[in-house]
């Protein structure tokens, strides 16, 4: 079994950051495809970032490029999203997912996944 526990979300004003974290249980977390999801109230879960096992392939949704940033550290079995120039629209509950047989590559549909967070809570608001 693999667990993935998400910290790191607040309440901030927009344009502000936060840097969400993922720590992960398990003694293969450099073999992981890991990746970040959102969902916002009566909406639908959204792809927001992927990155591969070695961390060298991520993969964006439109609405975070530019302004989010996927890293991993598998050393100490930490997957981050570096969260800038926030928008309201930004807000929602973060997820992030792991799965052990992708191979070193991105993932980036939800239903590829098997192993999910709690979620930790963003809210963008003045």
């Amino acid at each position: 079994q693999v667990q993935l526990v998400e910290s790191g979300g607040g309440l901030v004003q927009p344009g502000g950051s936060l840097k969400l974290s993922c720590a992960a249980s398990g003694r293969n977390f450099s073999t992981y495809a890991l990746g970040w999801f959102r969902q916002a109230p009566r909406k639908e879960r959204e792809f927001v970032a992927a990155i591969s096992w070695s961390g060298g392939a991520t993969y964006y949704a439109d609405s975070a490029k530019g302004r989010f940033t996927v890293s991993r550290d598998n050393a100490k079995n930490m997957m981050y999203l570096q969260l800038n120039d926030l928008k309201p629209e930004d807000t929602a509950v973060y997820y992030c997912a792991a799965d052990t047989s992708r191979g070193n590559t991105v993932v980036v549909r939800p239903t590829f996944y098997k192993y999910w967070g709690q979620g930790t809570q963003v809210t963008v608001s003045s």
